[in-house]
């Protein structure tokens, strides 16, 4: 059964926006130097109006306090994301690694916080209208974190979490990213190979449920009157056709656009944006480009 369709948070883009970024699921860590420096370049050079982070940007984020550590990596990464909120207005939406990242990360950083969902109103009229999701919410068959997710978003169990020392959470956090590379070799050895497993901090399963539902996703695109949804989460960068969606407006095909992952060390290095930009006398287009080139 599809669940409830959850409340729509909306944002029009100012009419004076012409190219917007999308990116997530950078796992940002001080363990992969190479692409921390693709993102730190990206972000210094991009001339979007806007960037919409959409999701575990950080491969995990134990607590705010981690701020405290002037010299440490989310500190660095903080320092990144000061300086291109000065130029540029960035929003920050929360993951399943970093739905620890709280209010005084963000005023720290001047981000601009997100509803998980949103719709992003865009173009002339805004009449283009875009559904913003990281997408574990719509991963309905992964019940075991559906389950957890429902009860980390929760104070009383963030509560208990962060009531332990700094060292406890960052000890937690190694062994989280143990288990991500493994999850990780499970993937490229093929579909099925990593069986229901363990779950951690980011309460995930094998990757072979980490799809979104379809009746659930077009659920949401009727209630949002729109006629794209723009998520990460999977890790599975495409692009899927939905079909029509009833009161989208304006009236087109329904879809659904994944983003992709950043791994600057892989062969070939994964390093993307999505962008979506207006174009002379046309709506607004999507665009998947190399971060070096946005």
């Amino acid at each position: 059964m599809t669940p409830a369709v959850p409340r729509f948070e909306e944002l029009a883009a100012p009419a004076d926006w012409r190219a917007v970024d999308f990116i997530s699921d950078l796992h940002l860590q001080a363990e992969e130097p190479a692409t921390f420096e693709a993102w730190r370049r990206y972000m210094e050079r991009t001339r979007a109006d806007a960037l919409f982070i959409l999701g575990d940007l950080f491969e995990v984020w134990v607590g705010d306090d981690c701020l405290d550590d002037a010299g440490g990596f989310e500190a660095r990464c903080c320092e990144v994301l000061r300086a291109t909120a000065r130029r540029m207005p960035v929003h920050y939406l929360h993951g399943n690694r970093d739905f620890l990242a709280g209010e005084r990360f963000l005023a720290h950083c001047g981000l601009r916080g997100l509803h998980e969902p949103t719709v992003l109103a865009f173009g002339p009229g805004a009449r283009q209208r875009f559904v913003l999701s990281h997408g574990d919410l719509l991963c309905l068959d992964d019940v075991a974190y559906q389950r957890f997710r429902a009860e980390a978003r929760g104070a009383a169990w963030q509560a208990r979490f962060l009531a332990q020392p700094l060292a406890v959470r960052r000890e937690q956090a190694r062994a989280i990213r143990l288990q991500s590379e493994a999850k990780r070799q499970q993937q490229q050895a093929g579909p099925g190979t990593g069986g229901p497993g363990a779950t951690g901090l980011d309460g995930t399963t094998d990757y072979d449920r980490l799809d979104l539902d379809t009746d659930a996703t077009r659920a949401w695109l009727a209630a949002a009157r729109a006629g794209t949804l723009i998520h990460g989460h999977t890790h599975r960068p495409a692009e899927h056709a939905l079909g029509p969606i009833d009161g989208a407006e304006p009236s087109a095909p329904g879809r659904r656009v994944v983003l992709s992952d950043w791994d600057a060390a892989a062969s070939p290095p994964r390093a993307e944006v999505l962008r979506l930009a207006l174009r002379e006398s046309s709506a607004p287009a999507l665009e998947r480009r190399p971060a070096a080139l946005s």
